[in-house]
């Protein structure tokens, strides 16, 4: 009975631990995001969006964190390329499909599955020579769409999961070449989009106004990044390499709007970065529990 206890406390704090951290760190970055937008004049209607997203994806996550992971990790990972599939079937900007058009929302498909898929492929790719199937056709429509910011996310964390693999060295080898190569692929694909300020170059508007208010954004930024790294105790390889995984498309995220007109995560207007991290965070959290329990 006591061992049976001790286990279900260490399940309790490995799954709020890493929700909470995210939700600290997550809250400042939009709140510092939302008063930038305040004092540059961006509509309320919009930062307050921003706002009300943290909540609706802190209780998707929460919600999240309490379902079998068998029942939900398969869905995260093909959620991915079918959500990039429907972006091909709504209007396209400049001849650029990145977003699916649900009434008055515009959703950046990319950034609300790819954290939840990482933390699914890193779980299931070990067992399941498929799961690379599904993350390469992702990779691929990335590419199509163009969208080299998140090519680049998701090839990197396939990357950095296929790396440590010595079991099968073939496939390791496949997945680095070819991800690497779809990934540069994408950054010679048009992309004729201009930024828009309070997207992508929130920053920018940020040292305008004072750049200790900048700072304060970076420094929320890299620690939101890295938050899924919250201590974890004892844990077995499987949580730790999706907890990695998430981070290394957190980062990447936070990065790539510095090489093009990419949107900035959690400082800059977009409810989809929001929404998609909280979704990795509680898909993450049910990894931490379940393999507290075991």
């Amino acid at each position: 009975m006591r061992v049976l206890t001790d286990r279900l406390a260490a399940a309790l704090r490995q799954r709020f631990a890493v929700l909470a951290a995210f939700g600290v760190c997550s809250f400042v970055a939009v709140a510092i995001g939302a008063y930038i937008c305040a004092l540059s004049g961006v509509p309320s209607a919009l930062w307050i969006r921003n706002l009300a997203a943290w909540g609706v994806g802190a209780v998707l996550a929460f919600g999240l964190a309490h379902v079998r992971q068998s029942e939900v990790l398969h869905i995260a990972l093909w959620a991915a390329p079918l959500a990039l599939l429907v972006t091909f079937l709504s209007p396209a900007q400049e001849g650029v499909h990145r977003w699916i058009d649900a009434g008055p929302l515009h959703i950046n498909a990319a950034m609300l599955t790819l954290p939840a898929a990482s933390v699914a492929l890193a779980a299931l790719s070990r067992e399941h020579v498929w799961a690379w199937g599904a993350s390469f056709a992702a990779l691929a429509l990335l590419v199509l769409q163009p969208d080299a910011s998140q090519a680049t996310t998701l090839a990197a964390v396939m990357v950095a999961i296929a790396a440590p693999a010595s079991s099968r060295p073939l496939l390791r080898f496949a997945v680095i070449a070819g991800a690497v190569a779809l990934a540069t692929l994408a950054w010679f694909q048009r992309d004729p989009l201009q930024p828009v300020p309070e997207v992508e170059d929130i920053i920018e508007l940020a040292f305008a106004i004072a750049p200790a208010l900048a700072l304060a954004a970076l420094a929320a930024l890299l620690l939101t990044a890295i938050s899924a790294q919250a201590p974890m105790g004892a844990q077995r390889e499987t949580p730790r390499t999706a907890a990695w995984a998430l981070s290394l498309c957190f980062l990447a995220w936070v990065a790539t709007p510095y090489f093009g007109a990419y949107p900035v995560p959690w400082v800059g207007i977009g409810l989809s970065p929001i929404i998609g991290a909280w979704l990795g965070i509680g898909l993450l959290a049910t990894l931490r529990r379940e393999s507290a329990l075991n």
